[in-house]
C-alpha cells in the first residue's frame, strides 16, 4: 500500500455467505481502523447494494454496491453455501478477475477460496479453505498447492484462510502485515480474543 493514501477496506456480501466469515474480519479491521488507523476505512458491500441473508439467516443491510464502491486496498471476500452459485457466474467470476486488477490485495474466508479458484486466480499458488472443501478446491484448479493445515496462507497478494473462525486469525495477521505486530495485539486484547475452547 502507497504511504499516506488511505486505505480502504471492501467486505463483499452476498446471500448464502458465512455470517462469521462477513463479521469476524469485520470486528478485526474495524475496530483496528476506529482506535488505531484512523486512516483506514472498512466498508461492506453487495453487487447490486441491496441487503442479502446470510446462510444462517442473518440479514445485512450493505454500505453500498460494486459499481459505488470505488476503488480499494484490500478485497474480503467471505465463505458460506452462496459462493457455490458465485463460483459457477461467468459475470461474477469476470467481475472477480476486474477486482484482482485493480486491488493490491485479495483475502478470503473459508470457501470464497472457491471462487478465486474458479477465476483462474490461484492458479500454481498455495492457498487453503474450509476443510470440507478441499477437494472442491483441488477439482476447481488442480495446480493450486493446498494447504491442509494452516489457518490462513498469505501468498504476497493473495491471502486465503481455512473456514469460519480462520477468518478472525487471519484478519489480525493483515492488521499485523498492514500495520504491526504490536497494533495487532492490541486488536486482539480490544475484542479479547484470547481462543481456548471449552470443549
Amino acid at each position: 500500500m502507497a504511504a499516506g493514501r488511505p486505505l480502504r477496506i471492501g467486505i463483499f456480501v452476498f446471500d448464502g455467505a458465512e455470517e462469521l466469515d462477513v463479521v469476524g474480519p469485520y470486528e478485526v479491521l474495524s475496530w483496528w481502523a476506529q482506535h488505531l488507523r484512523t486512516d483506514a476505512e472498512v466498508r461492506t458491500f453487495s453487487q447490486d447494494g441491496s441487503g442479502v441473508r446470510c446462510a444462517k439467516g442473518l440479514c445485512l443491510v450493505p454500505d453500498t454496491s460494486s459499481d459505488d464502491l470505488g476503488p480499494l486496498s484490500v478485497l474480503v471476500y467471505p465463505g458460506g453455501q452462496g459462493t457455490r452459485a458465485l463460483a459457477k457466474d461467468p459475470d461474477h467470476l469476470t467481475w472477480v478477475r476486474s477486482m484482482r486488477a485493480t486491488t493490491p490485495l485479495l483475502t478470503s474466508v473459508c470457501t470464497g477460496s472457491l471462487v478465486y479458484a474458479a477465476a483462474g486466480l490461484l492458479g500454481g499458488r498455495p492457498a487453503t479453505t474450509h476443510w470440507s472443501a478441499f477437494d472442491e478446491l483441488a477439482l476447481l484448479d488442480p495446480s493450486v498447492l493446498v494447504d491442509t493445515e494452516a489457518r490462513f496462507v498469505d501468498d504476497g497478494d493473495v491471502v486465503t484462510s481455512a473456514g469460519v473462525s480462520a477468518g478472525i486469525d487471519m484478519a489480525l495477521h493483515l492488521v499485523a502485515r498492514l500495520d504491526s505486530v504490536e497494533a495487532a495485539r492490541i486488536v486482539r486484547r480490544g475484542i479479547q480474543y484470547d481462543p481456548e475452547p471449552p470443549v
